[in-house]
């Protein structure tokens, strides 16, 4: 596998405390970047940066509030003196059910997460890396945000929401020096694929753990989308499932 330098590089990564979220700041620290692993899960961040070592910082931080993501910004390039990436990785598929039977506060509070949160990250950071004249900024993405899926009317929206808001950015800033695009990772082996299991809803659910992919594989897909070899793909959707895409990341 190639091995990509991220030496002097800064990563911010939301729901940074399991899943695609640790493991992609595991595979940045690797790599040689500093990392800041944001979450709400203030025990699980706190070890994973324990374990990374003195690269890595872990940051209490519930995206949905955005002054709690400024001030996340504000600590990572206090601690680091810069802030080259971010990854906006945080996102929630609850509430899973019909429409007609799902609370309103339960879905709104989906797009909280999914949507602003995603929005109050960009927002936040861009000031400074149109300042600086680089930066990149990661949206973790969905198939979901192309196609409707039953059950999932808050994910799906947020979702599809959250890769016009990144496009829309790719538009404002490419110009700047600021490359923007998203991952779709398709299904892969975390805790939410076990929480769409349980629900019994719609095809996904159907699906055996065996089907999905390791959580590194979207972490190092990342990785590689901070590097000049994704250029190509700058403001749109990378798609994990599709084999070319794989081949140019170098997973099995």
């Amino acid at each position: 596998m190639k091995k990509r330098d991220m030496s002097g590089k800064t990563v911010m990564i939301t729901g940074a405390s399991r899943g695609i979220g640790e493991a992609t700041a595991r595979v940045f620290a690797e790599a040689g970047a500093n990392v800041a692993l944001l979450a709400r899960c203030v025990d699980e961040i706190a070890q994973t940066a324990d374990e990374i070592g003195r690269s890595a910082i872990a940051i209490p931080c519930d995206v949905s509030r955005r002054s709690e993501v400024e001030a996340a910004v504000a600590a990572t390039t206090r601690t680091f003196g810069c802030l080259d990436v971010l990854i906006g990785n945080a996102g929630m598929v609850a509430p899973i059910g019909l429409l007609g039977d799902t609370d309103p506060d339960a879905w709104s509070h989906a797009i909280d997460v999914n949507l602003k949160g995603v929005f109050y990250g960009m927002h936040a950071v861009l000031p400074g890396m149109i300042a600086q004249g680089h930066g990149t900024i990661l949206t973790v993405s969905s198939g979901a945000a192309h196609s409707p899926i039953e059950g999932w009317s808050a994910y799906c929206s947020a979702k599809a929401a959250a890769y016009m808001l990144t496009r829309s950015v790719d538009n404002e800033a490419r110009d700047k020096g600021v490359r923007v695009m998203c991952l779709s990772p398709g299904t892969v082996a975390t805790q939410m694929q076990r929480d769409i299991k349980a629900s019994g809803i719609n095809p996904v659910s159907k699906m055996e753990w065996s089907d999905h992919i390791p959580p590194e594989w979207p972490a190092r897909a990342l990785l590689w989308m901070c590097t000049a070899e994704a250029d190509s793909y700058l403001g749109t959707d990378v798609v994990l499932r599709d084999q070319a895409i794989r081949d140019l990341v170098g997973l099995a």
